[in-house]
């Protein structure tokens, strides 16, 4: 398994930068190293390593960004608006506009370091700008196929899902321990959505005494 996403990751990487995301991407989720069937030398072991950081520095900010910002927006939006077109339009906004905006972000940060290449930066401007975009867009199912009051609670439930997963996972590969690490990322991401269903709630009751 290791050995065919490694060579797909190598041949890709000679046709479509897409691909070579979205290869390493599959790699990273399942736990497995990533190594190549072929004859490398250190500078091209070099580069791998350090396109695989870049890769995984763009894929760590997108899918916490894309969890966290849409379930704060959502359960804002809900709480202020109770309706479900509002809360459409706020994740559609955060999968185009956020999402250029967090790689821009890790663009001009990557930049600043001055330590990475050019090809560097923008696989991981692209890791971050292709994750928050599909994980913002993800949040979009519950809201067309349940009630909007439904649909909440289980774009809570998946966001919280996938965080603790990716959470234990970067623990384990960091040799920390994954309780501490996982509970660390939920209560920050509960602070959130508690935030702004209370601001949402503000929100609405001074709209109502208008």
């Amino acid at each position: 398994m290791c050995i065919f996403c490694g060579n797909f990751l190598f041949f890709s990487y000679l046709s479509h930068p897409f691909f070579v995301y979205f290869a390493y991407f599959v790699v990273y989720l399942s736990g497995s190293p990533l190594t190549l069937d072929i004859d490398s030398t250190p500078n091209d072991c070099y580069k791998k390593s350090a396109m695989k950081d870049s890769l995984t520095t763009g894929i760590s900010f997108g899918l916490t960004s894309g969890i966290i910002t849409t379930l704060g927006l959502i359960v804002g939006l809900h709480a202020g608006t109770h309706s479900r077109l509002a809360v459409i339009g706020g994740i559609l906004t955060i999968a185009v506009a956020d999402a250029f905006s967090d790689a821009l972000g890790i663009h001009i940060s990557e930049e600043s370091e001055n330590v990475h290449t050019e090809k560097e930066i923008w696989i991981a401007t692209a890791a971050t700008f292709f994750t928050k975009f599909f994980f913002a867009l993800t949040f979009l199912i519950p809201v067309i196929l349940f009630e909007i009051q439904t649909a909440i609670i289980v774009s809570i439930a998946f966001g919280l899902t996938i965080l603790s997963l990716f959470s234990y996972r970067m623990a384990r590969s960091q040799k920390q321990p994954p309780c501490k690490v996982v509970c660390e990322h939920l209560l920050i991401a509960i602070l959130v959505i508690m935030v702004t269903h209370l601001v949402g709630d503000i929100f609405s009751s001074m709209i109502q005494n208008l």
